[in-house]
């Protein structure tokens, strides 16, 4: 029997209790699953629950099945439908509401809702269609539902060649293929992005295009592992396998993407507001030696003329990789505060990485440790979990435990203080997937050692060797001698000389501070080395073994300094000889065995089952890394509370993400915190925005940022998104760098960033990159306002800031697949070079007007391919949709603030219609709570006349100073001189 309905229920009607669990067979496959049958219907209207009964002999194929489920279905509003499946008694593991706010039931009248549920009873399965059309968007009944207590099987046939979006993090290509395809969501460090794989972030929600048979989004909120298998060997399906949880969806009905995307967003949350001047450029790099090295790119940035809004410092800032320390002789407090105090002068900002391991140092007067003990994560015998991240042996903080915001408020209120501390303006955090270096079973203590972590830090130096304009006499160069270490060793592959000394920046005889030597002309081992001017200091070079020993020369030797600005050197062959290999072969890493299950949880707290494997369930995911506890936390942690590590480690970074949102709040109450972060889930950008991770540096990189930006910003709700320009890992060049700064610039997030052990590439080194960063910034900066006002908007409604082509133009289907191409805020297409070397951009343009940014040129799009020649590497093709009105600075300006300053150029851009509007947004930039604020409407008639309209509570103390109507002819004859206050309404002849 076939049964439809337009209804949605909280009431439950089943028993509360297991007593029913069908013990797990040997041996069952997924084919010989019975599903279930429904019974005991009952409906409302503006719902329905039913029971759920095994329709057959347990199939038990990757666990035991549940005999008894209950079904709820609730039409919350008149655009989306929830569906879950639980157990009636409400133990399995669901995604906890502390850590996910649902969305409230509207209670929605089930007639007149966009979508309707049916069923079918027996076998059970249920599909979804659109009211008015009759079309099916979600049918499982081409395969038995599975539901046991560590394995969920569900699956939706979908129509032929199916265009869908979504189920991230991945770097694959935007639109999903749908052969033969799997997304893994489990979050893992994954260095270097690679395709096909699972990446930092779990977003179950797909987006399924049907042209002008509408937009909907499915969104299983379900924190546990899972493989979602995309197919058409046995007709075109979608099928979700997960490791645990339940079957909690909701369905949005669009019908356009855009709507589908604002309703998505009433689901997780919107996206955060984020300050101003977050807009601005950022300039990081991974392996700055110094404070004077961080320093100095701040003043080349300034020597050549970019603009530099955003300085920040990775983890070379600590001391040893311990967060929250500072590196006593890099990057002494006073200098940090120098040099911060400098930044805010200039009205420039600074950010530094903090990551969740804390270095396991009992013992060593390390507050951070000491003071977190309650509240770290804990071994079943009450011991703490240790891993390996950078630091060495490390501890993880248990966000589900309620000392845990308490202790990180402190730690920040403490090393961040604004008086006494470093004086960050926001927070990057980084490794909380969370990372650990270790395996599954390492001994942490031994693989900590065999890696030489902490990693040894570079010489000391004293002072800057150049002048750095701009900064502080104690950032100028001081008196120093340098000594040209060179030493004849013969190691073997993982040992590495150091050397050892009475002077301070030979490690003042202490061996943290040891000066490693490098090997560019083996076996001459050799480094450039500061030292105390006019002085005699004694030395000796050590052999480090990569089980983190030393070996020792027998004696010192000796050597004199000269005066200031002197140059000497050392040729010295080493004493010592390496070791037998043997002696430090690395720790054997066992494979992931069976461990004893835990036994814990009451019934009705929704935390999981009793009796689970939550290291090795039957069912393996894609992860690829293998085991689930590898390179991560081990899965079978119970945090505090009875949550476990196996259903929650999804949710580590997001939870990570929303306690530095309120560490940073309570350290600075009235300023909205800008909070960057790798890993994430559903909902993590109501709290914070994303970078795009570790990715390359080669061309390919380059266009996966763009795809990874569509996901995010239009799909996920992320809209503060993006990847480090120019690429973190591996070796750019000239011209791919120069395309990289054009392009980022169109980014939401944009910082040039690098990895240790490779070429700096900063915009400054390269005349070329330089070019192409001085214009792409000065576009980016007299646009601020315009992208700044589209994230309010999206704050606001859901409405993405960044849309893929099918968004703006879903009844073209040649737009569907673009993914390289995209829309900046409503009115402005970004079309950059997609071939590598190439001056000739190729893109489509659909049927519609569009104008270009730079000449005002009038380009009618024909929905064909465009091809444009000529395109410099130092500039990157912008077009204005018809249709549009784009405010934007009269002029660029050097920082946010003083960008501020500048009046407004309006350019109009009519559309086919000859008509245009467009919007601005104007606060003040930092307030968590604005006093006052403007929102303002623009409109053109066709035929001359700009209203100007809305709310105009910011004194914004600039004025309209011109307008550009495009299509009158390029040039001086379509600018209009006007001056309109940004004060009240007002009707302009133009």
């Amino acid at each position: 029997m076939t049964a439809s309905f337009g209804v949605a229920v909280l009431l439950a009607v089943l028993p509360a209790s297991f007593a029913n669990i069908v013990p797990r067979q040997d041996s069952g496959s997924l084919a010989s699953c019975p599903g279930y049958r429904a019974s005991d219907v009952e409906v409302t209207a503006s719902g329905l629950t039913a029971s759920l009964s095994l329709a057959g002999e347990a199939c038990n194929a990757y666990g035991t099945d549940l005999e008894e489920l209950i079904l709820t279905v609730e039409y919350q509003s008149d655009q989306r439908l929830h569906v879950k499946i639980q157990d009636p008694a409400n133990q399995i593991y669901q995604v906890p509401a502390s850590v996910f706010d649902r969305p409230p039931n509207g209670e929605s009248d089930s007639s007149g809702h966009d979508l309707e549920f049916k069923y079918e009873e027996d076998p059970f399965s249920f599909s979804v269609v659109r009211r008015e059309s009759g079309e099916v968007l979600f049918d499982t009944s081409a395969a038995p539902i599975v539901f046991e207590d560590q394995f969920l099987r569900l699956r939706t046939s979908l129509p032929e060649n199916p265009s869908l979006y979504g189920l991230g993090e991945h770097s694959d290509s935007f639109m999903l293929n749908t052969t033969n395809y799997t997304r893994t969501l489990w979050n893992r460090d994954a260095y270097r992005i690679p395709k096909g794989t699972n990446l930092y972030g779990s977003h179950p929600v797909y987006y399924d295009h049907r042209g002008d048979n509408g937009t909907h989004a499915v969104f299983l909120l379900n924190s546990n592992g899972m493989d979602v298998k995309i197919d058409n060997a046995d007709g075109q399906y979608l099928e979700y396998n997960t490791v645990g949880g339940i079957l909690d969806l909701y369905f949005v009905s669009g019908p356009t993407p855009v709507e589908a995307a604002q309703q998505y967003s009433e689901i997780v949350g919107k996206t955060v507001m984020m300050p101003y001047w977050g807009f601005g450029f950022h300039q990081c790099r991974y392996g700055m030696r110094d404070v004077y090295e961080v320093a100095e790119v701040v003043a080349n940035y300034s020597q050549a003329e970019i603009p530099l809004e955003t300085m920040w410092t990775d983890i070379d800032y600590m001391y040893l990789r311990w967060v929250f320390t500072l590196d006593p002789e890099r990057f002494p407090l006073e200098l940090m505060r120098d040099m911060i105090d400098t930044l805010h002068r200039n009205d420039q900002h600074y950010i530094v990485m903090v990551d969740p391991a804390v270095a396991h140092a009992p013992g060593q007067n390390y507050l951070a440790f000491d003071q977190g003990i309650d509240s770290f994560m804990k071994e079943s015998n009450g011991s703490l979990f240790k891993g390996v991240v950078w630091p060495g042996v490390t501890v993880f903080p248990d966000w589900f435990d309620p000392s845990t915001q308490v202790y990180w408020d402190d730690q920040f209120t403490t090393f961040f203080n604004a008086e006494t501390g470093v004086d960050i303006d926001a927070l990057w955090i980084d490794m909380c997937e969370p990372s650990n270096f270790a395996d599954y079973g390492e001994d942490p203590e031994v693989e900590a050692a065999s890696r030489g972590f902490p990693p040894k830090p570079p010489a000391i130096r004293l002072g800057s060797p150049r002048p750095i304009p701009g900064f502080s006499e104690s950032f100028q160069p001081q008196c120093r001698a340098v000594i040209n270490f060179n030493v004849n060793a013969t190691t073997f592959f993982g040992e590495n000389i150091l050397i050892l000394g009475s002077a301070i920046t030979l490690g003042n005889d202490n061996i943290v501070n040891a000066a490693p030597l490098g090997a560019n002309n083996y076996p001459i081992w050799s480094a450039s080395i500061d030292m105390p001017a006019n002085g005699t200091f004694t030395y000796q070079y050590l052999r480090a073994q990569p089980d983190g020993t030393f070996i020792y020369e027998s004696t010192n030797r000796t050597i004199t300094t000269g005066g200031c600005d002197s140059v000497g050197s050392t040729q010295d062959s080493i004493t010592t000889s390496s070791p037998p290999q043997s002696k430090f072969k690395r720790y054997n890493r066992p494979a992931a065995h069976n461990t004893a299950l835990h036994k814990r949880q009451d019934s009705g707290n929704a935390i999981g089952l009793p009796d689970r494997d939550l290291i090795n369930p039957a069912y393996t995911i894609n992860n690829d890394i293998g085991s689930l506890s590898n390179r991560t936390m081990d899965t079978d942690l119970i945090h505090s509370g009875g949550w476990a590590e196996y259903d929650t480690h999804n949710l580590y970074g997001a939870m990570m993400s929303e306690a530095s949102r309120l560490a940073m709040l309570n350290r600075r109450p009235n300023l909205r915190p800008m909070v960057i972060t790798r890993s994430t889930f559903a909902g993590t950008g109501r709290q914070v925005g994303h970078w795009l991770g570790d990715n390359g540096a080669e061309w390919d990189y380059y266009l996966t940022s763009i795809t990874q930006l569509l996901d995010f910003t239009a799909l996920y709700q992320m809209a503060y998104t993006g990847s480090d320009v120019c690429g973190f890992s591996g070796q750019t060049n000239d011209n791919t760098c120069a395309r990289w700064a054009s392009l980022g610039a169109f980014s939401p997030f944009y910082r040039n960033h690098r990895e240790v052990n490779y070429p700096p590439h900063e915009f400054y080194r390269s005349p070329l990159v330089a070019e192409s960063a001085r214009a792409a910034i000065a576009t980016r900066y007299r646009l601020l306002d315009y992208i700044y006002t589209a994230l309010h908007v999206q704050s606001t409604s859901g409405t993405p800031l960044i849309q893929p082509m099918f968004f703006a133009y879903p009844s073209d289907p040649a737009c569907n697949a673009l993914q390289h191409q995209y829309f900046y805020g409503p009115g402005l297409l970004v079309a950059p070079v997609t071939e590598e070397n190439s001056t000739t951009a190729s893109f489509y343009l659909p049927d519609d007007v569009f104008y270009d940014f730079y000449s005002h040129e009038v380009v009618r799009g024909e929905g064909a391919t465009v091809t444009v020649p000529d395109v410099p590497f130092t500039s990157i093709p912008l077009y204005y949709k018809g249709g549009s009105i784009v405010a934007l600075r009269a002029r660029s300006a050097n920082t946010t603030t003083a960008l501020r300053r500048e009046n407004f150029q309006l350019v109009i851009a009519p559309g086919l219609d000859g008509k245009a509007a467009g919007a601005l947004y104007l606060d003040d930039g930092e307030s968590l709570e604005q006093e006052a604020v403007s929102e303002i409407e623009f409109a053109y008639d066709g035929e001359g006349r700009l209203s100007v309209s809305g709310t105009f509570g910011f004194e914004a103390g600039v004025v309209i100073e011109d307008v550009v109507v495009l299509g009158r002819g390029a040039g001086p004859a379509s600018l209009v001189p006007v001056r309109v206050e940004l004060t009240g309404p007002a009707e302009v002849e133009v």
